[in-house]
């Protein structure tokens, strides 16, 4: 019996339950999983992470809806910074590059510090922690997250991953900042996976989605994501930076080796 389907559910349902209180869609944890487990070709496996992100995005972005939590503008910024990176992201990937060692290695040097960091500063006293920087003006948030976006395109990470941990870092409240990188990662995968659609009319490499395996994850990302996300109110903030200091560190460290090994 072909174990790929209740495999996949079983994966993004237990990646996206631990990932979606802090923001990250867990697409970035699945990936090596389908590279390594499931056996998903590069570059296929970027546009059956978007799908992914697709098909689960909407439990927890309707759970945090219903909270009340995707109010204010910060969500609308992220989008509209995203949006045109992950179509130029795309394009990066299939004509110019079919293996990006180069961001792996760039995202591990971003987050290996910055998820330390933000680990270390939840765990200090409060008397001992240093006071938050504040938040990005709109120019330079829209410009984070079309370079975000680009990464994203080029990766299949939708960008929520990357997005959290320097928002967080800035100071702004997991609550606040989780919603709206979900906001993004939804949005953009659904753009980029278009993308990829359209690209692979003109691309000779493999670029169609593992679709089987991609709604399955998907599936299990969409029950998880709303149990995270309904999980998130009754967490501490504390804790909530702590989690996602960890999920950046373990994602620096995961790409650190997978790009020197």
């Amino acid at each position: 019996m072909d174990w790929t389907v209740p495999g996949g559910l079983a994966a993004g349902l237990l990646i996206s339950t631990v990932t979606a209180p802090a923001g990250v869609s867990g697409a970035v944890f699945l990936l090596p999983v389908q590279l390594s487990v499931f056996g998903v070709p590069n570059p296929a496996v970027t546009p059956t992470n978007l799908l992914f992100n697709v098909v689960a995005g909407p439990g927890a972005l309707w759970r945090y809806r219903h909270d009340g939590a995707l109010r204010g503008d910060l969500a609308r910024r992220l989008v509209l910074g995203t949006l045109p990176g992950v179509v130029l992201g795309a394009a990066l990937r299939v004509f110019a590059l079919p293996g990006p060692d180069v961001f792996r290695l760039l995202i591990a040097a971003l987050l290996l510090p910055l998820g330390t960091w933000l680990c270390l500063r939840a765990l200090a006293p409060a008397h001992h922690r240093p006071p938050p920087t504040g938040e990005l003006s709109p120019r330079t948030l829209t410009g984070l997250a079309l370079i975000v976006g680009v990464v994203g395109g080029v990766y299949g990470i939708g960008g929520g991953s990357l997005l959290g941990p320097i928002l967080v870092g800035r100071g702004l409240p997991v609550a606040r900042v989780a919603p709206a990188a979900l906001a993004a990662t939804f949005a953009t995968s659904l753009v980029g996976a278009a993308a990829y659609a359209l690209l692979s009319f003109v691309s000779s490499a493999d670029v169609t989605p593992n679709w089987w395996l991609g709604l399955a994850c998907g599936t299990g990302g969409l029950i998880g994501g709303y149990l995270g996300a309904r999980l998130q109110p009754r967490l501490p903030e504390r804790g909530l930076r702590l989690l996602l200091g960890t999920l950046a560190t373990a994602l620096g460290v995961l790409y650190a080796a997978q790009t020197l090994r």
